[in-house]
């Protein structure tokens, strides 16, 4: 089943590198780095300058980085994509799983 999501809060973040769909991004207009925080996730990929639409509240599409299982707490892993929270700042929650990288998931977006 394709994944699907439901955006509480869409806002536009200015694109100042390239951002990649379904990519965790910070609010500086660039894909979150490991570990860090993530204003949200990109609903479209953008070039600099591009303005972003970016899921900040509700559920999101995400791209897995690894295996995640149902309901693991999520943190930035590299090239913005989610994998199961170890010592980063939890981001999201999965509320679908992955079995590999490079799936889409949808998850619960957490504020931090």
């Amino acid at each position: 089943m394709a994944a699907a999501n439901i955006a509480v809060l869409t806002i536009g973040i200015q694109a100042t590198g390239a951002i990649t769909a379904n990519a965790a991004v910070t609010a500086t207009g660039v894909q979150a780095t490991a570990a860090g925080n993530a204003i949200g996730f990109a609903n479209t990929a953008g070039a600099i300058g591009d303005r972003v639409p970016t899921t900040a509240l509700g559920t999101a599409i995400a791209t897995s980085g690894g295996v995640i299982a149902l309901g693991a707490a999520l943190e930035v892993g590299t090239a913005g994509k989610l994998v199961t929270k170890a010592a980063g700042i939890a981001v999201a929650r999965a509320l679908t799983a992955a079995t590999a990288a490079d799936q889409q998931i949808e998850v619960l977006v957490l504020p931090n």
